[in-house]
């Protein structure tokens, strides 16, 4: 069995070839609403889809040599349904790691009910889910931040989160790459722009001096955006099972996108290169 979480990551080329998930937003079927069975179906609906986009992406022809999931691994926090998506990730036999998002530390009781009715209640994060986490390669580093915040759906890099990159990019020269939850930048759309992670401008700013910080990856928006930023590319990626409409100032499902997930080579000169692919229909 691997160990998790993993640490160092070494390959025959030196390059590191990334598969990134992100919003999984699996649910037990039994802590469904009875009086409902669009919930049962949802997490039927995602469940089957997580496996099949795993299955897809590690059929192509491409080593993978790590996985990272960007957060909202569950709907509702349940140990067991971590428990099954670790038995999942374990069972590939490659190296991963997975980072909180809103729903791995908040859920929502009366989901039936418009958002802004809601109740949202703190919940402790899992244990296996990684904070400011370090993952070694011979020319890359992986910076891993939690930027949820228990309760509530925006997130947040905090001060102790910058202090923490600050020393370590000014003590590791390698090109790195940050992996979060929440956005650092707007994606055009309101409602979702309103619960991205919180203090981006002072994050940005002490960011500016690193040159060798190439890239950031999140989850959160349900959808695919490439953007830059002080020489950085910023990547949001589609989740494993429904998708947000971009470009939209009030809330919408896309119905037309299909579950994604996201490639990264980061090569051993320390350039990348990302795309997304989408579940087969």
């Amino acid at each position: 069995m691997l160990s998790y979480p993993v640490n160092k990551i070494s390959t025959p080329d030196d390059q590191i070839n990334v598969l990134q998930l992100s919003d999984l937003h699996l649910s037990t079927p039994v802590a469904a609403s009875t009086d409902s069975h669009s919930h049962c179906d949802e997490a039927a609906s995602c469940q089957r889809s997580f496996e099949k986009v795993l299955q897809q992406a590690l059929s192509e022809d491409m080593r993978c040599d790590l996985i990272i999931v960007t957060g909202d691994l569950v709907n509702q926090v349940e140990s067991t349904i971590y428990d099954y998506i670790f038995q999942v990730l374990q069972a590939t036999h490659i190296p991963f790691a997975c980072i909180a998002g809103n729903h791995d530390v908040t859920d929502e009781n009366g989901k039936d009910l418009p958002f802004f009715q809601r109740e949202l209640v703190a919940r402790p994060a899992d244990s296996r889910l990684l904070s400011r986490h370090v993952i070694e390669a011979e020319h890359w580093q992986l910076l891993l931040l939690d930027s949820s915040v228990t309760g509530e759906v925006a997130g947040e890099v905090t001060s102790t989160d910058i202090d923490w990159l600050c020393n370590r990019l000014s003590t590791c020269h390698k090109p790195a790459l940050i992996a979060l939850h929440h956005h650092l930048i707007p994606v055009d759309s309101n409602w979702i722009d309103t619960h991205m992670a919180k203090n981006t401008e002072s994050f940005w700013q002490h960011m500016a001096p690193f040159e060798h910080l190439q890239v950031i990856i999140s989850g959160h928006t349900h959808q695919e955006q490439v953007r830059q930023r002080q020489g950085v590319t910023v990547y949001s990626t589609p989740s494993t099972c429904y998708q947000f409409m971009p470009y939209e100032d009030d809330f919408a499902h896309d119905k037309g996108g299909r579950p994604g997930y996201r490639w990264l080579q980061l090569a051993n000169n320390g350039k990348v290169a990302s795309w997304v692919e989408r579940l087969d229909t």
